[in-house]
């Protein structure tokens, strides 16, 4: 399994590490993936963070999942990138896509959660014409996963690990770091 988290200025970054780390911590091969000019992001909390690699350099062929962290700037920014944009179409429609926050607000405005059950943080509800809102924590519909925020980081990234390695590898990842949830 493989997963690619895009990373982008002013992303929310205990959104994307938090994906990143438990999706590691899974077995998954999880890369971030710069959406910018260069390999180091800045992030919503100026926290700069070193990417793995440009998100041109990637061979999605071996990807299965790509993860969208939030925050309003990093959301913005990855909308401008063409190929971010170009690579959740693709993998709304044949793989997995997964948004949290601000983020799915970006799925909204491409037509990818059109008539589907989704979530994002209450600041943009306003910004996900055409979803079902739900107010969950985190909503899978179809190859679509959704998150609220922050506060819906672990299990968000949790309920990616379920669809990708299985529910027991979650149970054990939740021992492992104390997760009492």
């Amino acid at each position: 399994m493989k997963a690619i988290v895009f990373l982008a200025d002013g992303f929310e970054e205990c959104e994307g590490l938090i994906a990143v780390d438990i999706l590691r911590r899974a077995g998954v091969e999880t890369i971030m993936a710069s959406a910018m000019d260069g390999l180091q992001i800045d992030s919503s909390r100026h926290i700069k963070v070193m990417a793995d690699a440009m998100a041109a350099d990637i061979d999605y062929d071996t990807v299965d999942l790509i993860v969208l962290p939030g925050g309003r700037l990093g959301t913005e920014n990855l909308g401008a990138n063409d190929l971010v944009v170009e690579k959740c179409k693709e993998f709304a429609a044949q793989k997995h896509l997964a948004a949290i926050c601000a983020a799915p607000s970006l799925l909204a405005a491409l037509g990818l959660l059109d008539g589907k059950r989704a979530t994002c943080h209450p600041d943009f509800e306003g910004h996900m014409a055409g979803a079902k809102l739900t107010g969950e924590s985190v909503v899978t519909d179809g190859r679509i996963t959704t998150g609220q925020g922050l506060g819906a980081s672990f299990d968000f990234s949790f309920e990616l690990v379920k669809i990708l390695v299985g529910e027991e590898t979650v149970g054990q990842i939740k021992r492992a770091i104390c997760y009492k949830h």
